[in-house]
């Protein structure tokens, strides 16, 4: 699996943005795909029907170096999907870029999935034993399959069966040559909302693709949600009994955009500043400076700076114009994979004790760095190292790339021993119990990754298996 991101362990998930009624309706997913463009890097495509046929373009890379004016010109009509891949299953080809077209009984669909099933190896085994032939080895196309070999009267019936089927978590978009298709898994674990621009209804992993293509929030779509959008207007189903709700609380800690809304309005900015004023309280380490590792840290560091009065300042400086790869020097370089992306402001933090302010440490090796990047290239006397969320204890099995259990360094150490290991005066976590208190509702949150306590059951011997695909 390819690791764009070279600056931290966990890496987003996937984005999928749709319209439907609109006569620009390529051009608009594709600038919603650019504002999703931090779900995922490895490749993106955009399905197009003109209420006839169904068109596709899909690359590796970031979408800007994709979509050409040229390129869109080629995606004609007034509906269309988008998506935004980053690899959790399933390894980093073109094959396995998203939207997926299939042709089957009842004529062409595309799919847009955000999300992982927890089933989809034994179901992939059930369904090549019935005869499937499979293109890709994304779990995404199992719900194709699903669709197709289902015994449903009609299409609608056989999407509801296929997603009875299926155990995960999934934000879903599914293209037909004259209808949208919207659904969330009944826990519903990723982020999805309904907007509407000009008179089009448009869906999407989060608001900020809203805010760049001037659409109005309407609502989030419901967990357990199916929404058909044609030319009869919206029609709401529910396909699911009720579930526990299990929204993902990294998506509030790193993954989702801070201008965003998500999970029933809750402003991730604010809600990272919160973070930030929860762990000051219960910080008791004088400073004289606190800085962020920018750019997850930052909400976190302003509330953090606020609530303890210390002076908030950017210590470290990050270069936003990394592309994909890079070419390190034949002499080696000191931390040259961080230094490439961050670089401390000596004449801020020479002779200065420090709070630096991360969201997660996830393997520990990126944050070791930048404490000896701080202590030799900013010359700061003391570091201390303070993360806006509990330990990182557990995998992730819906949806993100996480390491596996034995990769997690709070799963083998004590804090302490992390604190030793990434040479800080100091290191403290966000307590659990302080997540609690900050998020509303917070038990309709799945925090797996802090305390192992995973709501969407799966055999077994299937936790084997995601230990060896998510490696």
């Amino acid at each position: 699996m390819l690791k764009y991101n070279m600056f931290h362990d966990i890496h987003e998930e996937c984005g999928v943005f749709g319209i439907y009624g609109h006569t620009e309706a390529a051009n608009l997913t594709y600038l919603g795909l650019y504002a999703l463009q931090h779900r995922g890097q490895e490749g993106a495509g955009i399905c197009s029907s003109d209420g006839r046929q169904l068109f596709l373009e899909k690359s590796m890379g970031l979408v800007a170096d994709i979509f050409s004016e040229k390129r869109l010109k080629r995606l004609p009509g007034y509906i269309a999907i988008g998506h935004n891949r980053y690899s959790t299953a399933g390894s980093s080809m073109l094959k396995n870029v998203q939207p997926i077209v299939a042709n089957f009984a009842l004529g062409t669909l595309a799919i847009a999935h955000n999300g992982n099933l927890v089933s989809s190896v034994d179901l992939r085994t059930s369904l090549e034993a019935e005869g499937a032939i499979f293109q890709s080895s994304s779990d995404s196309e199992v719900i194709v399959h699903l669709i197709a070999h289902s015994k449903g009267y009609d299409f609608y019936e056989r999407v509801a069966h296929a997603i009875k089927e299926i155990n995960g978590s999934f934000s879903l978009l599914i293209l037909r040559e004259k209808e949208l298709i919207a659904i969330r898994d009944p826990y519903g674990v990723r982020p999805l909302s309904l907007g509407m621009k000009d008179g089009a209804y448009v869906v999407a992993s989060e608001t900020c693709a809203f805010d760049l293509i001037g659409a109005t929030f309407i609502r989030d779509i419901e967990p357990g949600e199916v929404l058909i959008i044609n030319d009869q207007g919206l029609e709401s189903l529910k396909v699911f009994n009720s579930h526990k709700k299990a929204f993902c609380v990294f998506e509030l800690i790193y993954f989702s955009r801070p201008d965003s809304n998500i999970f029933g309005g809750l402003n991730v900015n604010e809600m990272r500043k919160e973070f930030g004023r929860q762990l000051a309280k219960e910080s008791d380490i004088d400073a004289d400076l606190v800085i962020p590792v920018p750019d997850s840290g930052v909400p976190a560091a302003i509330g953090f700076s606020e609530q303890s009065k210390i002076p908030f300042d950017f210590g470290l400086i990050r270069n936003h114009y990394i592309g994909r790869t890079f070419i390190e020097p034949k002499n080696s370089i000191r931390h040259f994979g961080v230094k490439i992306k961050l670089n401390p402001v000596r004449k801020l933090l020479e002779g200065k004790r420090l709070l630096v302010i991360d969201d997660s440490i996830v393997r520990g090796t990126t944050s070791k760095k930048i404490v000896k990047m701080l202590r030799e290239g900013g010359g700061a006397k003391e570091v201390h190292l303070k993360i806006s969320s509990p330990p990182t204890i557990s995998p992730c099995y819906y949806g993100i790339d996480t390491p596996t259990r034995r990769e997690l360094i709070a799963s083998t150490h004590l804090i302490d021993e992390i604190r030793k290991y990434v040479t800080a005066d100091s290191l403290s976590y966000l307590s659990l119990e302080g997540l609690h208190k900050i998020i509303p509702n917070s038990h309709n949150f799945c925090t797996a990754c802090f305390d192992c306590h995973y709501p969407i059951s799966f055999p077994g011997e299937h936790l084997n298996q995601m230990e060896f695909l998510f490696k």
